[in-house]
């Protein structure tokens, strides 16, 4: 290629990425807002049917779910199937929130339903069932930690596929990276910051899979396809999977589909299954722990598919070689 159309290339490829990077990132941002958030209603048919049909009024923003009674509506939302209920008694109206599950969900039904309430002259008390940690109240570090666990795992596939490490070698330093990073991670979280509370091992084990998710991504993709198989794999997590990921809100709060997207990426399954891990004793992990897995099982894969790969293509002239020696 010329120089004349390198520097074309490079003046038209840099303002479309730009263009790109802002999109990803600043559109999720600038269109936040409920999109069937699930939401529990219980109490009384008759008592809760006016309720429904004024949740209902506001265009799809919500995912009704109904419960016989506050019990049943206080396990929902700590088994993370809602994000918050209205309970509706004889005493007065109540709103179960959470915000350990999202800080701004919680403060958007809080100011929502606080309005409505106002509107109405009805008495509305908040219960936080399962609040965020004092020293992490918006969630804010949580959300922080989506990036450096993206890069740390873009940074050890790259390392790995550089050093031209293969096969099981490269599987165990994948593995040994992943390992380690989940540790220094959950002892700089949990244990100094105390910014996540649950199972310290359960944590660290959710930490480094999300790591090894990214990097056996990273170096499995250029086993396969050579160096640009970094790029490729680094672009896709950073430019989609941590704006898609809606650790700093829910995944229900960003545009379609971009939130059902991000979960199926590393960022967004990693951050839904610290935020389960470390919150809710587990509930609702098993859905982003599988994913990350089927990340991470299909990367390490594509090393070692790699390696055979490149050992044959390599073998094959060695084998043409001794046939044209012995002729």
């Amino acid at each position: 290629m010329s120089t004349r159309r390198r520097l074309i290339a490079v003046v038209v490829l840099v303002p479309l990425l730009a263009a790109l990077a802002l999109w990803a990132f600043a559109w999720p941002a600038a269109r936040t807002a409920p999109r069937d958030l699930p939401l529990g209603v219980a109490g009384p048919a008759a008592a809760t049917a006016q309720l429904e049909r004024q949740l209902a009024r506001q265009e799809g923003a919500f995912e009704i779910h109904r419960y016989a009674d506050e019990a049943a509506a206080r396990d929902a939302v700590e088994d993370r199937s809602v994000y918050g209920a209205i309970v509706v008694a004889p005493e007065g109206t109540e709103l179960l929130t959470a915000s350990a599950g999202s800080p701004v969900v919680a403060q958007l039904l809080q100011e929502r339903l606080g309005r409505q309430a106002a509107v109405e002259s009805t008495r509305l008390t908040t219960v936080d069932v399962m609040p965020a940690p004092e020293t992490d109240p918006r969630g804010a570090a949580l959300t922080a930690s989506v990036l450096p666990l993206a890069l740390a795992g873009i940074a050890a596939g790259a390392v790995v596929t550089l050093l031209g490490l293969r096969g099981t070698r490269a599987v165990a330093a994948l593995v040994g990276s992943a390992v380690l990073v989940g540790l220094a991670a959950t002892a700089v979280a949990h244990s100094w910051l105390e910014v996540i509370d649950g199972n310290w091992w359960a944590e660290a084990g959710v930490l480094g899979l999300a790591t090894l998710a990214v990097s056996a991504a990273v170096a499995g993709l250029a086993a396969l396809l050579g160096p640009a198989g970094i790029g490729i794999t680094a672009g896709l997590v950073m430019l989609f999977g941590n704006p898609f990921s809606g650790a700093a809100s829910a995944p229900e709060m960003l545009p379609e589909p971009v939130g059902a997207v991000g979960q199926w990426l590393p960022p967004g399954a990693g951050a839904a299954a610290l935020r389960s891990t470390a919150f809710f004793d587990g509930a609702a992990a098993t859905g982003p722990a599988l994913t990350l897995t089927w990340w991470a099982a299909l990367g390490l894969g594509a090393v070692l598919l790699g390696t055979l790969l490149k050992q044959r293509t390599e073998s094959e002239p060695a084998a043409e070689r001794e046939l044209a020696s012995v002729s």
